[in-house]
C-alpha cells in the first residue's frame, strides 16, 4: 500500500485543488470577488493562522455568519491585489503565515471581537492587523477594538441612561402622590 492514496485522501485532495485558482482568469475572478467584499466592509481583521483545522474553520464560519461576518482564506498575493483595487496599500510581507480574513459588514467591532475570542485559547492564531474606518490598522488597534462593548451593549447603555432620569422622575412623583394620600388619610382619621 506504500505510495497509494486512500479514496478518502484522494477526494480531499481533489476538493482542495478545485478551490485553488489555476488560470489567470480564475485568479482575476477571485481578486474581483475579494475587491467587491472589501468595497462593502465596515471593518476587516487579518489573522495569521497555523494549526487551523477544518473543525475550527467550520465553527468559525458558523459563528461569523450568525454575526453577519464572512471568514475567508485567500492567497496573500490575491488579497494584496484586491486591497490595491480598493485604495489600500499593504505589502505581502506585512501579512505573515497563512492569512485568515474576516469581513465585517454590519459594524466595526464584531469582526475584531470574533477573532480576538477565537485567537485567545489557540497558540498558532495571531491577530496581525485589519482595516477600520478606511485605514489599515495594526494588531494593537484590532485588540483595542475587540475590547470595546458591542453595538447592542452600547445601545442598552444609552437606553438605560435615557430611562434613568425618567424613572427617577416617575418615582419622585409617585412618592409625592403617596405622601399626599397619607396626609389625606391622616386628616380623614383625625376627623373621624
Amino acid at each position: 500500500m506504500k505510495g497509494r492514496m486512500s479514496s478518502h485522501t484522494f477526494v480531499c485532495v481533489i476538493n482542495l485543488l478545485s478551490f485553488m485558482p489555476k488560470s489567470r482568469e480564475q485568479k482575476e475572478e477571485m481578486v474581483a470577488q475579494l475587491a467587491d467584499k472589501l468595497s462593502r466592509i465596515k471593518s476587516v481583521v487579518f489573522t495569521s493562522v497555523s494549526g487551523y483545522t477544518m473543525e475550527d474553520a467550520n465553527a468559525l464560519r458558523e459563528k461569523g455568519r450568525a454575526q453577519g461576518l464572512e471568514v475567508a482564506i485567500a492567497k496573500k498575493t490575491l488579497l494584496v491585489r484586491a486591497l490595491e483595487k480598493n485604495g489600500f496599500s499593504l505589502e505581502k510581507s506585512d501579512l505573515s503565515g497563512s492569512v485568515l480574513t474576516t469581513f465585517g459588514y454590519q459594524d466595526d467591532v464584531s469582526a475584531a471581537k470574533l477573532m480576538a475570542t477565537f485567537a485567545k485559547d489557540r497558540e498558532g492564531i495571531q491577530l496581525i492587523g485589519g482595516i477600520l474606518e478606511g485605514s489599515i490598522v495594526d494588531a494593537t488597534a484590532v485588540q483595542r477594538l475587540a475590547s470595546l462593548p458591542s453595538r447592542e451593549e452600547l445601545l442598552a447603555k444609552v437606553v438605560g441612561s435615557i430611562n434613568a432620569p425618567i424613572s427617577g422622575f416617575v418615582n419622585a412623583l409617585a412618592g409625592n402622590l403617596r405622601n399626599f394620600v397619607y396626609v389625606l388619610h391622616s386628616i380623614k382619621e383625625s376627623k373621624a
